[in-house]
């Protein structure tokens, strides 16, 4: 083994699930994907609106498909699902064995319900099913998003035996009924079901810095630049210890007793967006057990170049975590503020990302299949 995989083959021996966040038909045509998992500890496959925009918009890979839909007639919402879905059960298949050896916890890849469809519960529940049914792979997760009306159908799907990785995940108090809404659907399902069953909570990284930052920058005092990038690792810190905390109540060891798995947190947007920090700031500074790292491939090699690790970061961080989050209330940036600006935005920046794909798929089944 070489050097550069020494970094994520610890990472992976502290229990730290590495999964790649992207997806593309161009992935798994070269074999980029089943060589990532071989060669570079690669778990888990994330996937998200935007990231399918990009894939389809472009390259030709989709072009045979994209063509014999537009000779089928069928309309833009199926061919999204229709194109969206079959590189999802292709990335699934190679994820197999990973799945079948970590017996479950890990190989999952994920797909998002339509974005549009975020503060509409009845409406999240029935494209989730529908998605669930057309990969039709035990190791798929269906992508909910954790807003008010997703609450209900994250309870709902899993009540029903589809796993679900809910994102979106900004806030504590969020995050708190994002887990009473996990135990609340594994409670519902059967224990044939709970056999299968799992789930993740991705919360939101980098972003919370993106807006954090830029408020304590409008600021401009000493004390607003000391405070820069450390807002998202003590959300994030903050959440872990929400989770021990909660899978240390009575609710959840009747569930475990049942055969229940834990919903592990999922460290989600951790490319560093700001050069003034290390780029695999959100990777080493959040490595804990037990969690799931979720990162695009130029992380994933930062990571296996040049990060330091220094074991398990988050826990014993709690109460210089809040102070954080204190210091930050006292300088006028509001925390209530920030997440429910990050979850709106959020929603809509995937429902853009939606749009795009639909008048991509548009346009080129129009033409007959033919790529920009």
């Amino acid at each position: 083994m070489t050097t550069q995989t020494d970094t994520l083959a610890q990472l992976t021996d502290m229990g730290v699930s590495i999964w790649l966040d992207d997806i593309s038909r161009e992935r798994l045509t070269t074999g980029n994907l089943a060589s990532l998992v071989r060669d570079t500890h690669v778990r888990g496959v994330t996937s998200n609106p935007t990231i399918f925009a990009k894939a389809l918009s472009s390259g030709s890979a989709y072009a045979d498909q994209v063509a014999d839909l537009a000779v089928r007639g069928v309309t833009v919402d199926e061919a999204a699902r229709a194109l969206t879905s079959y590189d999802i059960r292709w990335a699934c298949d190679v994820l197999r064995p990973v799945y079948d050896a970590t017996d479950g916890v890990d190989g999952r890849v994920s797909l998002e319900v339509d974005p549009r469809l975020a503060r509409d519960t009845a409406k999240t529940i029935a494209e989730a099913r529908a998605l669930w049914w057309l990969v039709d792979r035990p190791n798929l997760f269906i992508k909910i998003p954790a807003t008010v009306q997703g609450l209900p159908a994250i309870t709902q799907c899993l009540s029903e035996g589809i796993s679900v990785n809910v994102t979106l995940i900004f806030s504590l108090e969020r995050y708190g009924q994002v887990i009473d809404a996990f135990m609340a659907g594994l409670e519902r399902a059967s224990d044939a079901d709970l056999a299968g069953l799992a789930s993740v909570a991705s919360f939101f990284v980098s972003r919370v810095d993106t807006e954090v930052d830029e408020r304590l920058d409008k600021i401009g005092t000493p004390e607003a630049e000391a405070l820069r990038g450390k807002a998202a690792l003590a959300n994030a810190r903050l959440a872990y210890e929400l989770f021990e905390q909660r899978v240390a109540t009575p609710r959840w060891q009747a569930l475990a007793g049942r055969g229940a798995r834990q919903q592990r947190p999922l460290w989600a947007s951790t490319s560093v967006k700001d050069p003034a920090f290390a780029d695999t700031m959100y990777v080493t500074e959040l490595a804990a057990p037990r969690t799931v790292n979720t990162m695009p491939e130029s992380t994933l090699h930062a990571t296996a170049a040049h990060a330091k690790l220094h074991g398990d970061a988050i826990t014993g961080t709690y109460d210089a975590s809040r102070e954080v989050i204190t210091q930050l209330e006292a300088l006028g940036v509001s925390y209530d503020d920030v997440v429910t600006v990050l979850e709106e935005d959020g929603v809509q920046k995937f429902a853009t990302s939606w749009a795009e794909l639909l008048d991509t798929i548009s346009r080129e089944m129009a033409a007959g299949g033919s790529t920009t």
